[in-house]
């Protein structure tokens, strides 16, 4: 009989959606043999530029057994953070991807998982287990694909039917017997929107992202001087980048969240760009205080403003041979 593995997933499903989260699916806790070549070939590619972390725990990333003893079920869930309200995006504007408007996603997610973890565990009895919001070497896109909450865009992005793709990903790993859901056919089509898009093409083929040239990876990951070559393709992006789901025809399903947590310090919808360019120290830490903006600290958010600018005309040189 295995109709308690159906019992408990419906029971951790419904909990869930109670606490907040859009959407929850399962999968068998198994090796990710379709991934393993694709990642390598990735980071042998050097995709991953200087995100060293992505080449740690090779084996960890693909395995979901290797991080939870005995894992039976990895349970994905979405969370919706598209604002009800998005920020100016003129062109005079600097830009902010929009999951990191509001609180850091990392606090509001672990408190809903630690509360989903402690319910299992009373309803249902023993459960070992683990939670893992982007804190592990935990392949996030590819058991929420499995789980049948999507598929992965050629944006790389996790596409849901139901609400596009601006959500967070977070997963318990368990070492519970679940009833597992299908993955869902990949809805992409002949559509090249997010490819054609990317002002640093960094979307090299369809599916795959090289991450070293991706807005997001400058403006977040890259701790040194960002590259003169990609000077004036920022579009005014500075932290994270959403232009290839921006033009995404799935994101036409995109409703607001419903997180309070997620809704912008009310001093951001008023930033010109004049406060960007002048921020001080005390700005950055009242605005960006539960943020993920704080990953780049004050330093880095300058460089990237400083960075975004439009390019000055270079001045005169002299010609070659008469420097003195």
């Amino acid at each position: 009989m295995h109709s308690s593995k159906a019992r408990y997933a419906q029971l951790i499903k419904a909990k869930a959606q109670e606490l907040g989260f859009d959407f929850c699916g399962i999968a068998n806790a198994d090796f990710l043999e379709e991934e393993a070549p694709l990642l390598e070939t990735w980071l042998k590619n050097g995709m991953h530029g200087q995100m060293n972390y992505m080449a740690n725990h090779f084996d960890k990333r693909l395995d979901p057994r290797l991080l939870v003893d005995g894992a039976k079920s990895v349970v994905t869930m979405l969370l919706n953070y598209y604002p009800a309200q998005r920020l100016p995006e003129g062109e005079a504007d600097y830009k902010l991807s929009k999951y990191a408007y509001g609180e850091d996603y990392h606090f509001v997610i672990k408190d809903k998982l630690n509360s989903l973890m402690n319910y299992i565990q009373a309803e249902i009895g023993e459960v070992g287990g683990r939670a893992f919001v982007d804190s592990a070497p935990v392949m996030d896109k590819a058991w929420a694909r499995r789980a049948g909450l999507g598929w992965v865009g050629k944006h790389s992005n996790l596409i849901n039917r139901s609400i596009g793709s601006f959500f967070f990903i977070a997963e318990l790993i368990l070492d519970l017997d679940l009833e597992p859901d299908g993955p869902i056919t990949d809805y992409c089509g002949t559509c090249t929107r997010c490819i054609d898009a990317c002002p640093t093409e960094a979307i090299v083929g369809p599916y795959v992202v090289d991450g070293s040239k991706c807005i997001s990876y400058f403006t977040i990951e890259l701790k040194e001087a960002i590259p003169g070559e990609v000077r004036g393709q920022f579009d005014n992006w500075v932290f994270g980048c959403d232009i290839c789901q921006d033009v995404c025809p799935w994101n036409r399903f995109a409703r607001p969240h419903k997180t309070p947590a997620f809704d912008p310090h009310p001093d951001l919808a008023t930033f010109t760009r004049t406060d960007w360019e002048e921020i001080t120290e005390d700005v950055f830490r009242e605005v960006f205080r539960r943020s993920a903006v704080k990953r780049t600290k004050l330093a880095g958010l300058q460089r990237n403003v400083a960075f975004s600018q439009p390019a000055l005309p270079e001045p005169n040189k002299p010609d070659d041979g008469q420097t003195g």
